[in-house]
């Protein structure tokens, strides 16, 4: 008997995020036999709740095609977070939602809390007796799933990153007065993303010359003097910081100025350690100094996205269905790095439930120069991410996206 699918989008988008959903419809669709209707939820399964889907099954190939270089997430995206107790009234209002769809497998596109939402249904179905079958396909710029080499999404944005602040280096340069500029790059606890600013160095001794991370304490004094050194030999200096940085007691370098708020998973709202920097550089220095965040952009430029970020995303889509075909459940699409020379990538399944509120951070062995800078091991790890351009159709000037009717 055929079944149809649901497929939805959760938490902070990504460049490739709309690839795993192209790959997720187009997988679906190699399989007529045994998938009927391919549903999206918009917003998420909070969107669900209030039956807020849409039919993607009869959308042309040409359109469709459209997800793989189009930013941000097609069906909408939420930061719902389902009850741990999983005797409350939602499940059985979703699972009986699921019913009156004829829905018999759901793909949720996410990170960390979008596996904790996998989990739960998966569970929940387990407790029921359910035949439904709950699969999730990874996505975070942030890098900090476990269980898989990386996360799609991260190659992009690093690419982005790395890409963003050699021309901020190169003008940088311009003047010949001393200057500082710091760049602020998103990461909570994990500093992979800002790891990959090592990836702007055109020679050695290059900027960025100093690169803190979340994963090591933050001494601002340390800092300062190293500042003050560099200085001595090198007119301009770019700093680049992970917006979670934090001393060595746990306070966050932005709260040093202000009181910052949460989201529903308790995540604190992070932004302007840069700023804060910014301030107490010129203060104790009497130098020029700026900071710069770089915020959203860094994961929804399309335009600088990585092909080979965008590949796996896709291919993670549609392993996500051949999955659920093989009545497969609870489980987190994964991909295992099965030759570093070349580079090649396996998918398979790795339980949700050792994901899920877990983290990957960057390897100690990885940072080096007392917590200012990475081991070539990263760029040997981060290398193959990056490679190769995919670029939106463009029109008049500018890129053309599907947009959502």
């Amino acid at each position: 008997m055929k079944r149809n699918i649901l497929v939805g989008q959760s938490g902070g988008p990504t460049a490739v995020i709309n690839s795993s959903l192209y790959g997720v419809w187009k997988e679906g669709k190699a399989h007529p036999e045994a998938i009927g209707t391919i549903y999206g939820m918009v917003n998420g399964i909070s969107g669900f709740l209030e039956e807020h889907i849409l039919d993607l099954t009869a959308l042309p190939e040409e359109q469709a095609r459209l997800w793989r270089t189009t930013p941000a997430a097609y069906l909408g995206s939420c930061r719902y977070k389902l009850p741990e107790n999983l005797d409350d009234a939602v499940y059985p209002l979703i699972f009986e939602k699921l019913q009156k769809y004829q829905i018999g497998y759901v793909l949720y596109i996410g990170g960390n809390d979008s596996m904790d939402t996998v989990s739960k249904l998966s569970r929940y179905g387990n407790k029921i007796g359910s035949d439904i079958r709950f699969l999730g396909v990874p996505k975070t710029i942030d890098n900090d799933l476990v269980l898989t080499d990386h996360t799609p999404g991260f190659g992009s944005a690093a690419k982005y990153v790395a890409a963003m602040v050699r021309q901020m280096v190169m003008d940088s340069e311009v003047y010949s007065t001393q200057s500082v500029t710091i760049i602020e790059i998103m990461g909570r606890a994990a500093g992979w993303l800002t790891a990959a600013s090592v990836l702007a160095r055109r020679f050695e001794g290059d900027n960025p010359v100093l690169i803190y991370l979340p994963e090591t304490a933050f001494d601002i004094e340390a800092m300062l003097s190293r500042l003050q050194a560099l200085l001595l030999v090198k007119k301009n200096i770019i700093i680049c910081v992970s917006e979670g940085i934090h001393d060595a007691e746990g306070r966050l370098i932005c709260e040093y100025e202000k009181e910052i708020g949460a989201d529903v998973f308790g995540h604190k709202n992070l932004t302007g350690c840069g700023k804060v920097l910014e301030n107490i550089i010129k203060d104790r220095l009497g130098i020029k100094v700026r900071s710069v965040e770089l915020n959203i952009t860094q994961r929804c430029s399309a335009t600088m996205a990585s092909l080979v970020d965008v590949d796996e995303a896709d291919l993670c889509g549609q392993e996500g269905v051949r999955l659920a075909l093989k009545g497969k459940s609870g489980l987190m699409v994964s991909m295992r790095r099965s030759s570093a020379d070349p580079y090649t990538i396996t998918y398979e399944g790795v339980d949700v439930n050792q994901v899920c509120n877990q983290e990957k951070l960057v390897p100690a062995a990885w940072i080096t120069k007392e917590g200012t800078d990475l081991d070539k091991a990263f760029i040997e790890y981060v290398y193959p991410l990056i490679q190769g351009e995919s670029m939106p159709p463009m029109r008049e000037g500018l890129p053309v996206f599907i947009h959502r009717s």
